[in-house]
């Protein structure tokens, strides 16, 4: 299957990609890896988007989508992928059916995570970070350290990271939600976005995903 994953900070797109890529056997292609392999690697892609990196600039469309284009045509990639991050706009998803069209193939469906905009801000807000170890990682409601503000494992000081604050959440969100609303319009015109809700246990939500890409593949 050719899957396109949607949905808001704080959806746990990332932990569902892994599943899903895993029961489906197809490589999880997320745009933050490929920027990392591609300027780790120091090809062309790679130098080109670290230098507007570098300047502070936002990478161009045309260095994204050649990444994006490079991975799919990898040989892991020919029976299908899952792509976590791409497309960010209508004109890379544009580019995407252009290159899939080329190939003789099509996506299969459009994921969206649906998570209550609530929801998404208690996720993120309530998350606290060992200042000694960034990998010791609690949370107020759903994994709270045994001792307020400390951390467990080491003793060290839990805090609140910036980006994880109410306000800059919720200022997130707006982002998202100006950015995915014309891509998923885009794909609904095609009649590929399937919506499942993100709520529960990750086994629950990947169980529900594997059905909602069963019958959108049947149908």
């Amino acid at each position: 299957m050719r899957i396109v994953l949607v949905g808001p900070p704080g959806a746990g797109k990332g932990t569902q990609a892994a599943y899903l890529a895993q029961n489906l056997s197809i490589p999880h292609i997320a745009t933050g890896d490929l920027f990392r392999a591609n300027i780790s690697q120091g090809t062309d892609l790679g130098k080109q988007a670290r230098a507007y990196m570098d300047a502070g600039q936002l990478v161009p469309d045309e260095v994204t989508i050649g990444m994006a284009k490079d991975r799919m045509a990898q040989s892991d990639a020919v029976g299908g992928f899952l792509l976590d991050g791409f497309p960010r706009n209508v004109g890379q998803a544009e580019a995407l059916d252009v290159m899939l069209k080329d190939e003789g193939v099509k996506l299969d469906a459009v994921l969206d995570l649906e998570v209550p905009e609530d929801e998404v801000v208690k996720r993120i807000a309530g998350r606290r970070v060992c200042r000694n170890n960034s990998a010791h990682v609690f949370h107020l409601t759903y994994n709270p350290p045994k001792t307020e503000g400390v951390c467990d494992a080491c003793g060290g000081e839990l805090y609140q990271r910036d980006d994880d604050s109410e306000e800059t959440v919720r200022t997130r969100l707006e982002v998202y939600h100006t950015q995915a609303e014309p891509i998923i319009d885009y794909y609904r015109a095609q009649g590929l976005v399937v919506t499942i809700s993100a709520l529960g246990k990750v086994a629950d939500v990947t169980a529900r995903a594997m059905e909602a890409l069963k019958t959108s593949d049947e149908g």
